[in-house]
C-alpha cells in the first residue's frame, strides 16, 4: 500500500512537504499545479512550486527526508504540456502529474482543471502528446474527478486517461459541482477500476484510520491519497499504515514551532500569518486545542507577534 500527499495550491507547498515527510509515512508527494498556457517555463518558474528540482542531479527530486517529489502541470493544450513535460523529466522530476480535477473558477474559466471532464477526447490528446514527448521509462499519471456537474463520463474519462497510455490514475471521489462537501463517493473509484487495467488511486475524505480502511473497502484500492487530512493529523501516512497512534498535541506544537521557523525566514514572513491560520482550520478538525490557539492569534496580523504567542 501507497500512501500519497496530494497537491492543495497555497496549501501543501514545499515547506509543508518538507515537514509532514519528516514525520514519515509518504510514499510520494505531487505538487501544487504548475500552469501551463502557451509556452515553455522557465527553470525559475519550476523551482518555485518544487524547489526538490534544484537538487535533483545529487540525490534525486525528493523531500529532505527522501520522499519522491513529482510535478503536477495544469493546461489545456496537449504540445505545450508535453513541452513543458520533458522540461520538468529534465530537471529531474519523479514522472508528470495531470490535473484534471482542480474544481477553481478561475481554473476553469481558463479551460484547465476539472472543467476538461467534459471532454474525454482532448483528455486523451493531452496524456499521449506527453507520454509520446517524455522517456519511455517515465511516469505519466493523471487526476480527475468523477465528472464536472454528473458523474456521466466517469467511466469514459478515465478510459480515455488508459488509452492515451498514462501509468496510473488518481480518482478523487466527487464532482467539480459537488466540490469539497462529504460524502466522497468512493464506490463510484470501484466501478471505474472494474473497467481499467491501470493502478487506480483513491482520494477524497480520508480523515484517519476508519476512512482509510472503509476507502480502501469500498474503492478496491490498496493505494491512497490524501491531503485535508495530512494537515488535520500531521502522522497521517503512519496512522493508516498501522503503525503509529494519532500524534499527540505537545508533538504537534513542537511542528508548528518548526514550521514558524520555516515560515517567518527571509521574505516568506508577510504570508506567515495566513498560512499558520490555515493550517489551524485543519488541526481543530482532529485537536480540541488548535481551536483555542486559533482563537488567541486569529486577530494577529504579524509574524512576530503569532510567534511571540506560540
Amino acid at each position: 500500500m501507497r500512501v500519497i500527499l496530494a497537491p492543495m495550491e497555497g496549501v501543501l507547498d514545499h515547506l509543508m512537504r518538507d515537514l509532514l515527510t519528516q514525520v514519515g509515512g509518504y510514499d510520494l508527494c505531487v505538487t501544487e499545479f504548475v500552469r501551463v498556457v502557451d509556452q515553455v517555463i522557465a527553470d525559475r518558474g519550476f523551482y518555485r512550486l518544487c524547489p526538490e528540482l534544484k537538487h535533483a542531479g545529487v540525490y534525486g527530486c525528493t523531500t529532505r527526508s527522501g520522499t519522491p517529489v513529482r510535478v503536477q502541470l495544469l493546461g489545456q493544450h496537449p504540445e505545450y504540456l508535453a513541452e513543458n513535460a520533458v522540461k520538468a523529466i529534465e530537471l529531474g522530476s519523479n514522472g508528470i502529474d495531470l490535473n484534471f480535477g482542480c474544481p477553481a473558477k478561475t481554473v476553469n474559466k481558463s479551460r484547465g482543471g476539472a472543467i476538461l471532464l467534459k471532454d474525454p477526447d482532448n483528455l486523451y490528446r493531452i496524456i499521449s502528446a506527453v507520454k509520446q514527448a517524455v522517456p519511455k521509462d517515465a511516469i505519466v499519471s493523471a487526476k480527475i474527478r468523477l465528472g464536472y456537474e454528473d458523474k456521466s463520463l466517469a467511466i469514459e474519462n478515465a478510459q480515455a486517461v488508459e488509452s492515451a497510455g498514462a501509468n496510473e490514475l488518481t480518482v478523487h471521489a466527487r464532482t467539480k459541482l459537488e466540490g469539497y462537501k462529504p460524502p466522497a463517493h468512493w464506490q463510484w473509484i470501484a466501478k471505474i477500476k472494474d473497467e481499467i487495467a491501470i493502478p487506480v488511486i483513491a482520494n477524497g475524505e480520508i480523515w484517519g484510520l476508519a476512512d482509510a480502511l472503509k476507502c480502501r473497502e469500498v474503492s478496491q484500492c490498496a493505494d491512497i491519497m490524501v491531503g485535508r487530512g495530512a494537515l488535520a493529523m500531521p502522522n497521517l501516512a503512519k496512522v493508516i499504515k498501522q503503525e503509529s497512534a494519532v500524534m499527540p498535541w505537545q508533538d504537534v506544537r513542537a511542528l508548528l514551532a518548526k514550521y514558524t521557523e520555516y515560515e517567518t525566514y527571509g521574505a516568506k514572513s508577510k504570508y506567515y500569518p495566513n498560512r499558520i491560520k490555515q493550517w489551524l482550520k485543519y488541526l481543530k478538525l482532529q485537536y480540541p486545542q488548535a481551536e483555542a490557539l486559533f482563537q488567541e492569534i486569529r486577530t494577529l496580523k504579524t509574524a512576530t507577534d503569532i510567534t511571540a504567542a506560540l
